[in-house]
């Protein structure tokens, strides 16, 4: 299945992506919604490569780790959007337009 290589491709360039963005920026509130957005990145990439894992090798060992990564994966794109939403509403509560 070619989708999940290309979701794994994406995810981590917007990771990188996000990450960079906050070396450059100044405004801590912002590089803290983009800390959430990089997450959230980093969990669809470890959701991916965790159901890729698996679709490759059909083993018991393979099923454990990529349950373990698809668990971490899950949680880290939940916190992720949790943190960007949260960040984002603060943004917009402090500069109202």
């Amino acid at each position: 299945m070619v989708i999940f290589p290309i979701i794994i491709i994406l995810s981590a360039v917007f990771y990188i992506y996000y990450k960079v963005a906050i070396l450059k920026e100044k405004s801590t509130l912002t590089q803290k919604y983009y800390n959430g957005r990089a997450k959230s990145c980093l969990g669809a990439f470890m959701i991916a490569f965790a159901i890729n894992q698996y679709t490759l090798y059909l083993t018991k060992l393979s099923l454990f780790i990529g349950a373990v990564i698809l668990i971490l994966g899950f949680m880290q794109l939940i916190r992720g959007f949790k943190e960007a939403s949260h960040y984002q509403k603060e943004w917009r509560r402090l500069h109202p337009e």
